[in-house]
């Protein structure tokens, strides 16, 4: 017999996602976002995304299993994002999840949402090389990371943002320069026509010997919006604002993990997560791994935001490596760090953190 299929479901924040993945092929996926009810707020709401993911899981599994060509009689495994993100959020997801495991009787697998934005690529590229260096970099995430064995091996950090996170720098920042939620990708439009040398914004810890690896993105937020207030009264020239802003923030991410890759003796390095979606990210990665003797993965755009097939990715692994199950008495952990791919909290081991 051959691997089961996996149902994945991902609900830490505002997209409501599920996948469907066997042996490492994906098979079908389904995407809903609460996005326009958050952008009027200029930021997620907890409330609104937790009450959007109860509307949206029940059709967004079943056009999942719709694009597979399956139905809930071929599920094999659930596996479902149990940390971190909105704690509300997450036990949406975890709630639908632990009923569908249950009614099928199949095992149930919590997985670690940014071991979900590494197992992706392997969706696009197959399996992750070991090692490899990975840069995560999301709206609430910015780590570098050497990875081993996804699954059987704990993740080293070899940094992490210190304050924000690169994608929570471009919602800030956006923001001030009026330019719409969400940040990233209205900065990436914005920065088309500007030039990117406009404006010198600072590259936090470009060089600190302290902290080779981690990130600051709090002093360019406060760079920008210093450049932004001293346009009181003129035209703010919010291009070359964006493009200057986008290079900086490309620049630190780039450099830091191709010297990560060299130091390390690394030869591939993947980007995941929402701002590998950036144009500028993704451009100056390739320039500067070409330029290093580096293979760069990055996942396609449709798999870099949070997805329901990432977190069926990693089910499909822990799986297939013969991984235990989770626990009956799983429940969410919305701080999580991240050690391992599985994420299996139960409610009396998170009370007493």
């Amino acid at each position: 017999m051959g691997s089961p299929v996996v149902l994945g479901i991902e609900s830490s924040c505002d997209e409501t996602g599920a996948g469907v993945v066997r042996g490492g092929r994906l098979l079908g996926h389904a995407l809903a976002s609460s996005m326009e009810e958050h952008a009027r707020y200029g930021g997620v709401v907890p409330e609104i995304a937790a009450r959007a993911h109860v509307e949206a899981l029940r059709p967004v599994v079943r056009e999942a299993l719709d694009d597979a060509g399956l139905g809930f009689a071929d599920v094999g495994a659930v596996a479902v994002t149990t940390g971190p993100g909105l704690a509300g959020a997450l036990q949406v997801g975890l709630a639908g999840a632990k009923g569908l495991a249950y009614a099928l009787g199949v095992p149930l697998y919590g997985v670690h949402h940014l071991a979900g934005h590494v197992a992706a690529d392997t969706l696009e590229h197959g399996p992750l090389p070991d090692p490899c260096v990975v840069l995560i970099v999301s709206g609430g995430h910015t780590s570098l990371l050497l990875v081993r064995d996804l699954v059987r091996s704990p993740i080293a950090h070899l940094g992490d943002t210190l304050d924000d996170a690169a994608g929570e720098c471009f919602d800030k920042v956006a923001r001030v320069f009026g330019l719409p939620y969400p940040g990233g990708p209205a900065v990436d439009r914005a920065a088309r026509t500007g030039n990117p040398r406009a404006v010198a914004f600072p590259r936090p810890l470009a060089g600190s010997p302290d902290h080779p690896y981690d990130f600051s993105f709090s002093g360019l937020k406060t760079a920008a919006a210093r450049w932004a207030e001293g346009h009181a009264g003129r035209a703010l020239p919010t291009a070359d604002g964006a493009a200057s802003l986008q290079e900086a923030v490309a620049d630190v991410l780039t450099r830091k993990a191709v010297a990560a890759c060299a130091e390390h003796g690394v030869g591939t390095l993947v980007v995941v997560g929402g701002v590998a979606a950036n144009s500028r990210v993704r451009s100056l990665a390739e320039e500067r791994c070409r330029a290093a003797g580096i293979t760069l993965r990055v996942p396609p755009l449709r798999l870099c935001t949070d997805n329901g097939a990432m977190i069926a990715a990693v089910g499909d692994l822990l799986v297939r490596s013969g991984a235990e199950p989770a626990p009956l008495d799983l429940s969410v952990d919305p701080s999580a760090p991240l050690e391992y791919a599985a994420l299996h909290p139960v409610g009396a081991r998170v009370a007493t953190r």
